[in-house]
């Protein structure tokens, strides 16, 4: 974060006037769309794979170089990939990313455990966010993921989790919720349900209807006015939760990032201005450049360009993009972008200093 400071009015800049041009800090890998869940909330489990070798992937980080400080990878289920944790540290080699995130459903204990077990080992000097996603209480869980021992191989996943963090001080363990139309009038007895696992911390989304996820039109995003209690909620959580240092600036952004996806569901505006494709961006498994993945809409691929971002970047077709998204033609909650945006939104950033700074 303090790292980031000094180049924030340089991303103003960049989104304003198209320089100087700057890499973006978030990068949002795809691995695979590979998938042994069936969410009622996803379909990219369908979609036709064609993955990017670990090796591509080598000269794709070599070639961002040290810009981003903050790797998420996803999928699909990341997990399924044998060489996740490969690809993670090849990933913190030619970045040293101060966070790398990676999601997961938690049913394939012994490899999840395994790999995470090389990337805290192997990245010592990045915080390893494990996110084990629980989208209800056991056997609802499991129809919402349609998976029958879904919730049991989570909890054994997490079991050993827990005992792996004893060894790595750099793992954090956080529970994902996402909150959809399946599952929003149960929400406040979830939330007290996984109180037992003892997580770092307890993050939501809404869900969304994604091109990536091939789920536009599904009506799976909940009605504003049901998802602002749990909003308000959850922001008020975020402010008592009693920690300290950067667990508190985090817990701070996540207090806004709530009250700030539930205005964006009242208003289907752009409430502060986004940063994707500018600060932010995706990698689709097959090398394919997006500005997120609400969009998804591919604007070069990196095979075509010797896996180097930058000419993607410079391109017209990003260019393209970004006016589209300076427009206000899109606009969502989603979380990945909108913390890159906060960050870079001076009011936004300023209540966040000072809830820190205050509690």
């Amino acid at each position: 974060m303090l790292g980031l400071l000094p180049k924030i009015p340089l991303y103003w800049s960049y989104r304003k006037f198209g320089f100087p041009h700057m890499m973006p800090f978030s990068v949002v890998v795809s691995v695979s769309y590979r998938c042994n869940s069936k969410c009622q909330t996803c379909d990219v489990w369908r979609k036709p794979n064609d993955d990017l070798t670990l090796e591509e992937w080598d000269k794709i980080f070599a070639n961002i170089g040290r810009a981003p400080l903050y790797y998420t990878f996803t999928g699909g289920e990341p997990f399924l990939r044998k060489d996740t944790a490969e690809m993670a540290l090849s990933a913190y080699r030619h970045a040293r990313p101060a966070v790398i995130t990676i999601p997961t459903n938690g049913i394939l204990t012994r490899r999840i455990v395994e790999q995470v077990d090389r990337i805290c080992a192997g990245a010592p000097k990045s915080q390893i966010g494990i996110n084990l996603s629980l989208d209800a209480l056991e056997e609802a869980h499991d129809a919402i993921r349609m998976v029958p021992g879904n919730w049991k191989k989570a909890m054994q996943t997490w079991q050993e989790l827990k005992r792996l963090q004893k060894e790595h001080k750099n793992l954090v363990l956080t529970t994902h919720t996402v909150i959809s139309n399946f599952n929003i009038d149960q929400f406040f007895e979830i939330y007290e349900g996984l109180q037992f696992l003892e997580q770092d911390s307890f993050i939501t989304e809404i869900a969304e209807e994604r091109v990536e996820l091939d789920t536009v039109g599904w009506g799976i995003t909940p009605m504003a006015q049901k998802y602002a209690p749990i909003a308000d909620f959850l922001s008020a959580k975020a402010k008592e939760r009693p920690v300290k240092g950067l667990a508190k600036l985090t817990q701070s952004f996540r207090a806004q990032y709530y009250q700030l996806a539930k205005q964006t569901l009242f208003e289907h505006r752009q409430v502060i201005p986004c940063y994707a494709g500018w600060a932010s961006c995706q990698i689709a498994p097959n090398g394919d450049v997006w500005s997120c993945c609400i969009r998804a809409e591919g604007v070069g691929n990196l095979r075509d360009t010797n896996y180097d971002l930058r000419p993607i970047w410079r391109s017209p077709e990003m260019a393209a993009m970004r006016r589209s998204i300076r427009n206000g033609e899109c606009a969502c909650p989603m979380a990945n972008a909108s913390y890159a945006n906060m960050v870079l939104h001076v009011p936004t950033l300023a209540k966040v200093s000072v809830d820190t700074l205050t509690r």
